[in-house]
């Protein structure tokens, strides 16, 4: 795996190498004449020019669905070369839980069903709206760089997953194929994501923001890639029955996560399948021996989106390697980049396992129905114990309906299960509601 790893990044760089300026790539091409969609508001500008940049503002090709799409109101200037948007989205969710819950908030992490179930947590009612959203987008045109871009998003779940603090969720600056600042990681495939009410998703999908630098070529109208030096957020386990484990110690992090991808697209960008590679150099303090330690962390994925017809949508995902639990839905924050070994004063990635397999049909252009299956797993390793998680399994399905153009509301089924390596369980089950005005 680890030189399949260096293979992929070998071939973004030497693909890259041979073309020594912008030009000699494939810019991502967008029509100049797009009409400005009924749904916009001008609030100034001439509203007859900059038809690409309301391609870029209307571009959701690397979107996940609880994203926010384009920005309602619109701001341009009298040559059509800049473009500031603002939108977002207000969404409220109502939810009952049964037959087990998850105390999450909106969001059902299947980590953390409880084990065995808790007679006190069997049943819940509960609504919240902190995954709303706002965001500014600017984009524009210069001669000398091409298209730059941007982007701001916030949300209100600062306080937690019952609270209602502002988070910033993005901010970053990209200017041709560079993306700065914090996004999504490039190992994060956000079009691959099946649509869900609720906003944490499936157990096995990949969802990671860092503080980046990613350079991101096209090569043709078919093939891209990318390449990307991260902040790396790495969660280890230090705890044993006993207590805190007094031979390790957490550090920071010494070297950046270095993702990278190479992508094939057809049918306009509809369907892609991408091979993504991870590599991560984990850190830690090795108390017996007074040292700093490192041990390497790495993850292949294959992802992508098919549409077989304009109705149909299938979505995929899935992952193997070690020491990348921060990148995964269910493992984030969990101490699954490094556990303990049997060795004192010793710390092992563990290696994990993820898939996510996923289906849309539209019914109509305004009425759809989604449904997912997911998976994360632990591979026992070190000295994870009986009531440590091995395993969470994820099932969705929803249904969709835009009443008027921006109005949307679903209503799904989610169903958790938890494993642990005793091979003890939990369950959890809920029926979300959803309504959602977008602007």
């Amino acid at each position: 795996p680890m030189n399949l790893f260096k293979t992929l990044i070998a071939a973004v760089v030497a693909v890259a190498a041979t073309a020594p300026t912008a030009s000699a790539l494939k810019p991502k091409e967008y029509p100049d004449t797009l009409m400005i969609p009924q749904r916009a508001v001008v609030v100034s500008g001439d509203e007859t020019k900059g038809g690409s940049l309301m391609a870029i503002l209307y571009d959701t090709s690397d979107l996940h669905f609880t994203d926010p799409s384009a920005p309602r109101f619109l701001f341009l200037d009298r040559q059509g070369k800049v473009a500031l948007g603002i939108g977002g989205y207000v969404k409220g969710t109502v939810q009952y839980d049964f037959g087990g819950s998850i105390n999450d908030g909106a969001s059902f992490i299947t980590y953390d069903i409880p084990v065995p179930m808790n007679p006190a947590q069997r049943n819940q009612f509960y609504g919240n709206a902190n995954h709303s959203t706002i965001f500014l987008q600017l984009v524009g045109h210069s001669d000398k760089f091409g298209y730059y871009q941007m982007y701001i998003q916030t949300n209100f779940s600062g306080d937690g997953a019952t609270g209602y603090g502002l988070k910033l969720k993005q901010a970053y600056l990209k200017v041709g194929y560079v993306t700065v600042g914090l996004a999504n990681s490039t190992f994060v495939d956000g079009a691959a994501g099946t649509p869900t009410i609720e906003d944490q998703g499936p157990a096995g999908e990949m969802s990671r923001k860092n503080i980046l630098v990613r350079y991101a070529p096209r090569f043709s109208d078919h093939l891209s890639g990318a390449i990307g030096v991260e902040v790396p957020q790495a969660s280890l386990t230090i705890n044993t029955p006993e207590g805190t484990d007094p031979t390790v110690a957490k550090i920071n992090q010494r070297v950046p996560d270095i993702p990278a991808y190479v992508q094939y697209e057809w049918d306009g960008g509809k369907s892609h399948v991408r091979l993504s590679g991870l590599f991560r150099d984990l850190s830690y303090r090795n108390l017996v021996s007074g040292q700093n330690s490192f041990r390497a962390g790495w993850a292949i994925e294959l992802s992508g989106k098919i549409m077989p017809t304009p109705a149909l949508s299938l979505f995929y995902q899935g992952a193997y390697g070690q020491g990348y639990g921060s990148y995964l839905n269910d493992l984030d924050g969990h101490g699954m980049d490094l556990i303990q070994s049997s060795v004192p004063g010793k710390m092992t990635a563990p290696r994990l396992a993820n898939f996510e397999l996923g289906v849309r049909y539209d019914f109509r252009p305004n009425i759809f129905m989604a449904a997912t299956y997911s998976q994360a797993r632990v591979l026992r390793q070190g000295t994870l114990g009986g009531s440590d998680y091995r395993y969470g399994q994820y099932l969705s399905v929803s249904g969709f309906w835009d009443i008027v153009p921006d109005l949307r509301v679903g209503l799904s089924y989610l169903r958790g299960n938890r494993a642990n390596f005793d091979r003890s369980h939990g369950h959890a089950n809920s029926v979300m509601g959803m309504l959602q005005y977008s602007f």
